[in-house]
């Protein structure tokens, strides 16, 4: 079992009475439902459908004081609970950062801690487990859930290697739709819980099967291209490349021109790379894509 600590990740936590029903109106995941100790994968999105932060809700014990952690982008938590916080309106809920507290992710198998509050990743079983935990002891919690601590790097490909995107890394916050981002295979959109922030555009997208891009775990020979290279169908642009571990990456791409590309025997090239799609724990929709 391995464990690496996620330096890049900061927490939030939402308390008060209505805090439940303040956060699930307002995210795509539901809210309601939600156990102690349990998270769900989510996003806030503008009015106009657009990720504006995806992040874990995780609903924290009573016996720690109750209410919800959001464990999110570190870079996006001052914008993020801002927006939160103009969201709240007259509810009384507390939104504040807790700078004390860092994220440790754990795979390769499952332990728990009493140095944190662990739980599930929500999106894929096999991504593991995840912790919130003071970054000073961060090495007992690893010892603690039998892991090894390991680069952050090693996480990176582990994700990778599932075809996992990474706001960021793989897609522009403000840019995409949740299903360009996979939201939708990762649990990240409960289409039928009712209203959200965006909740329509969404909806239209999914029962429409309207979606354009997809982020797609891809191969390569020998190295993946670099971060943000074009990736080409002849004369046509047909995406761009994201994170990539050795020779395996993510890239998001337009589904049609893949499709057209496919079914008229063009190579597809990232960076000039010959590239091809490759089968992840998440995207059984590029399967369609291949066979045109």
């Amino acid at each position: 079992m391995k464990a690496a600590l996620l330096t890049d990740r900061g927490v939030l936590r939402v308390t008060g009475e209505p805090a439940r029903h303040f956060l699930h109106n307002l995210v795509t995941a539901n809210i309601e439902t939600l156990t102690p100790g349990h998270a769900r994968y989510a996003a806030l999105l503008t009015p106009q459908g657009k990720i504006i932060a995806d992040f874990f809700v995780v609903e924290a014990p009573t016996e720690d004081g109750g209410g919800f952690f959001i464990e999110a982008p570190k870079a996006l938590l001052p914008d993020l609970a801002q927006k939160l916080t103009f969201y709240k309106l007259r509810a009384k809920v507390t939104i504040e950062p807790i700078e004390a507290l860092s994220v440790l992710a754990a795979w390769d198998g499952i332990g728990s801690t009493e140095y944190g509050l662990d739980y599930r990743d929500p999106r894929l079983p096999v991504l593991g487990q995840r912790v919130l935990v003071p970054a000073d002891v961060a090495s007992e919690a690893a010892a603690d859930l039998g892991a090894t601590l390991v680069d952050v790097s090693e996480y990176e490909a582990h994700r990778i290697a599932l075809g996992v995107p990474r706001g960021g890394a793989d897609f522009a916050y403000g840019d995409v739709f949740p299903h360009d981002a996979d939201l939708d295979k990762l649990g990240g959109v409960d289409f039928k819980k009712g209203c959200f922030i965006g909740q329509e555009v969404v909806s239209r997208v999914e029962h429409r099967g309207t979606a354009r891009n997809r982020i797609v775990p891809v191969e390569f020979d020998e190295h993946a291209a670099e971060d943000g290279s074009a990736v080409m169908a002849g004369d046509k642009t047909v995406g761009t490349m994201g994170s990539s571990a050795g020779n395996i990456g993510l890239a998001m791409l337009r589904i049609d021109r893949v499709a057209d590309a496919l079914a008229s025997g063009k190579p597809l090239l990232a960076g000039g790379i010959p590239m091809k799609l490759r089968e992840g724990a998440i995207t059984d929709f590029f399967k369609d894509v291949a066979t045109g």
